[in-house]
């Protein structure tokens, strides 16, 4: 099996809705096991700038997402089956075939000058990070949060990505109106498995130096715990959740790992390839905290898993947060919102 550098998945596998696929074949010829996968980008005509959702287990309604596939490559993200509908594969696909959203400011700006549009906390990056390495040349981010910042909308920031440091200016506007919450997600403190389970994400130290920044900025942050792994970071807990607490986070959450459809083949073969002594330990504790299954898709049980395993690791979270005094809960502001005027029409009063 080639393995490309830099890259969380093993493989490539095929398309969920395809009758048939095809299966790569090493005949010895011209392989380069160290060979780079190079990251291809393109455009995505959505056309609807905020996605709404009923989900009961989630603490917003609406969120955007200013690019398709990561290039992070995380080799748990559950965002990757997403890839199957643009016809690519959730594998090496999800991580080097990327579209980006050219026109998601004037959309959003536009969507939110509707007479019928109420403001609400918008999640900005929740599917993919809206602070990936592509990020740096296309600023789509930093223009969704120049819309925000001009209409007063409130925002809640999720990465991994110490590039959010380049924006800090739109943030502390935001976060002196009580408009704005980061959140960054802390999945170890070890950087060899960080660099095999999140290959072009920042380092461990990084994260804990952005969440600093920020702090210092007065910018409020949490620190996701997500996923937690049983057997390979689940031991981490405490320690991520002080780290955190030193580095002048507000508050905490965790999520478990979640496998759905694509993501545990995916993520089995990552385990063989990197972690091959404890790969069924790993697998066998994550059905555990399924039912017996690799994933449980139920609203209620996706994030937090079910059981005697589930339930001590929520206790083990809800003790290690409240030594490290990560109780803090951030408010964010709607009535600030100011709509604002469809072009060529003036405002009525």
């Amino acid at each position: 099996m080639t393995r490309h550098k830099g890259r969380g998945a093993c493989d490539n596998p095929p398309n969920r809705f395809h009758d048939q696929s095809t299966e790569p074949f090493d005949d010895g010829w011209d392989h380069d096991p160290a060979s780079r996968l190079r990251t291809q980008v393109g455009s995505d005509a959505s056309r609807n700038a905020i996605t709404y959702n009923e989900s009961p287990d989630i603490p917003f309604d609406r969120s955007v997402n200013p690019y398709r596939g990561c290039e992070h490559g995380c080799i748990y993200c559950y965002a990757r089956p997403s890839h199957a509908w643009l016809d690519l594969s959730p594998g090496l696909d999800f991580e080097s075939r990327l579209f980006v959203r050219h026109d998601l400011a004037r959309q959003l700006y536009e969507e939110f000058s509707h007479a019928s549009y109420h403001a609400a906390p918008l999640a900005l990056g929740t599917v993919t990070d809206a602070y990936q390495p592509i990020e740096r040349e296309f600023r789509i981010t930093r223009q969704v949060l120049e819309v925000l910042a001009e209409t007063r909308h409130p925002v809640v920031v999720v990465t991994k990505s110490a590039l959010i440091e380049r924006d800090i200016d739109l943030l502390t506007e935001l976060a002196r109106q009580q408009l704005v919450e980061v959140a960054v997600s802390l999945t170890t403190l070890q950087p060899a498995l960080a660099r095999t389970m999140e290959p072009r994400a920042a380092a461990p130290a990084r994260r804990l130096r952005l969440i600093r920044t920020l702090s210092q900025a007065g910018i409020p942050v949490r620190a996701m715990l997500a996923p937690i792994i049983p057997v390979l970071n689940e031991a981490e807990i405490e320690s991520l959740l002080q780290a955190a607490a030193a580095a002048g986070a507000r508050a905490a959450d965790y999520v478990l790992l979640r496998l759905p459809l694509e993501v545990a083949p995916l993520f089995r073969n990552w385990l063989e390839q990197n972690f091959p002594d404890s790969a069924s330990h790993v697998m066998n504790h994550v059905q555990q905290l399924r039912g017996g299954r690799d994933n449980d898709p139920r609203f209620g049980h996706r994030l937090r898993g079910t059981g005697v395993y589930a339930d001590l690791i929520g206790q083990r979270f809800r003790l290690a947060t409240g030594k490290a005094g990560l109780t803090s809960r951030v408010t964010l502001r709607s009535d600030l919102f100011r709509r604002p005027e469809k072009t060529g029409q003036l405002a009525l009063f």
